[in-house]
C-alpha cells in the first residue's frame, strides 16, 4: 500500500459523510443523527475555512480513499482536531500517526500554541494515539448521543 496525505477538496465531502455514517453506525451503534452532523461540519468548512489557518486531509492509497483529518481554528492560539476517520482496512499500518502528525505540524507552524479535540472514551485506540503524541484528557462526561450511552472526553496538547 502506497499512501500519500491529500489536501482536502469538496468533492472529498460525500464520501467522507457516508464513511462516518456508515463507520460509526456499523462498528459504534450510532444513529442517524451522526451523518448529518458530518454533512454540517464539511459544509461549514468548505464554506468558511481560512486556508492560512485551517486545512483538512484525506489519506490515499492510489484512487481509493482510507481517512481524513482537519484542523480549524477555535481561537487565535487553539486548533481543534477534526473528523479524524480510518477505514477498517487501513488500521494498524501507521497511518493514523501520519495524519495526527500532519495535521499537529500545520498547527504549529499556523501558530497555534495549544490542540484540543473531542472525542468518545470508547475509541480506544485513537485515545491510545492521542495520548503516545503528548495530550492528555481535561475531562470526561457520561453522555447519552446519537443513540447510545457514551463517554465524552476532551483532550488537548500544547503545541
Amino acid at each position: 500500500m502506497t499512501v500519500e496525505i491529500r489536501p482536502f477538496a469538496p468533492d472529498d465531502a460525500p464520501w467522507l459523510v457516508r464513511q462516518h455514517g456508515l463507520l460509526y453506525g456499523r462498528d459504534e451503534g450510532f444513529d442517524e443523527t451522526f451523518a448529518p452532523l458530518v454533512e454540517d461540519i464539511l459544509g461549514g468548512f468548505v464554506a468558511k475555512h481560512d486556508p492560512d489557518c485551517e486545512r483538512g486531509w484525506i489519506a490515499w492509497d492510489g484512487e481509493t480513499r482510507l481517512g481524513s483529518i482537519f484542523c480549524v481554528r477555535l481561537d487565535a492560539e487553539t486548533a481543534k482536531l477534526r473528523l479524524f476517520l480510518l477505514v477498517p482496512e487501513a488500521r494498524g499500518l501507521g497511518l493514523g500517526r501520519r495524519l495526527l502528525e500532519t495535521c499537529m505540524g500545520f498547527a504549529r507552524e499556523a501558530g497555534y500554541r495549544r490542540m484540543q479535540l473531542w472525542t468518545h472514551a470508547e475509541h480506544e485506540a485513537a485515545c491510545a494515539l492521542y495520548a503516545r503524541h503528548g495530550f492528555t484528557r481535561v475531562s470526561r462526561v457520561p453522555v447519552h448521543s446519537f443513540g447510545r450511552d457514551l463517554t465524552e472526553e476532551q483532550w488537548e496538547i500544547s503545541l
